[in-house]
């Protein structure tokens, strides 16, 4: 699908005439989910302007997320816990929050492509594409749906535990985050399974509950 920002490519899609993008946000951070994105687009309503959401502004994202909604043929939104984080490790939930997005179209598509070098079983013709997120439209499409979403999920989880500072990093290890964790301990949002969570959690350096504050 031809794009302004989306950098030119070229794949093969045997009969494919419904293809679904599918990128992950929040492989990295310490707390909080795994989101991912499945987008199909539609051809006769293009968006201008989607790339990685990465090299967007809030702003253009925000913009772009309601315009996706309204313009694509389908779209879903899904996610992989911390609790599964933990118990599955980071790439399998991701895997799994993954196929979770795809199940949840509204449409089934014939021809799917992952944002990345590996993609999980969808039951239908899937192929990985390196850095998809810059390369491919519908891939853009749902890179901007999912860091979007979790962002969105961050800022309202910034509010009940405001000594995070969550709405700034968004959950990823920055020096700040660190200090904050180190000072005020680990809460049921963080990945024990991510080395800085688990040596702290290993300590005992637990977060008070907030009711027996």
């Amino acid at each position: 699908m031809a794009n302004s920002m989306v950098s030119s490519i070229t794949f093969t899609y045997p009969n494919a005439t419904l293809i679904a993008g599918v990128d992950e946000v929040g492989r990295g951070p310490l707390c909080g989910d795994v989101m991912t994105a499945a987008v199909i687009l539609d051809p006769h309503r293009p968006i201008a302007g989607l790339a990685d959401s990465k090299k967007l502004s809030e702003k253009k994202r925000e913009q772009l997320f309601s315009e996706i909604q309204e313009k694509a043929l389908a779209w879903s939104i899904a996610r992989s816990t911390v609790a599964e984080i933990d118990q599955l490790n980071i790439l399998h939930a991701t895997l799994l929050a993954m196929q979770r997005a795809v199940a949840g179209l509204a449409i089934q598509p014939n021809w799917i492509l992952v944002d990345g070098n590996c993609c999980p079983d969808f039951g239908i013709h899937a192929q990985a594409v390196v850095k998809g997120d810059s390369l491919v439209a519908e891939i853009s499409a749902a890179s901007i749906l999912a860091k979007v979403a979790r962002d969105r999920e961050m800022v309202e989880l910034d509010k009940q535990y405001p000594e995070y500072g969550l709405a700034q990093h968004k959950g990823y290890p920055t020096k700040a985050h660190l200090a904050a964790l180190n000072q005020y301990g680990v809460n049921h949002l963080y990945r024990k399974s991510f080395a800085p969570v688990k040596k702290l959690f290993a300590i005992g350096r637990i977060a008070v509950s907030k009711n027996s504050r």
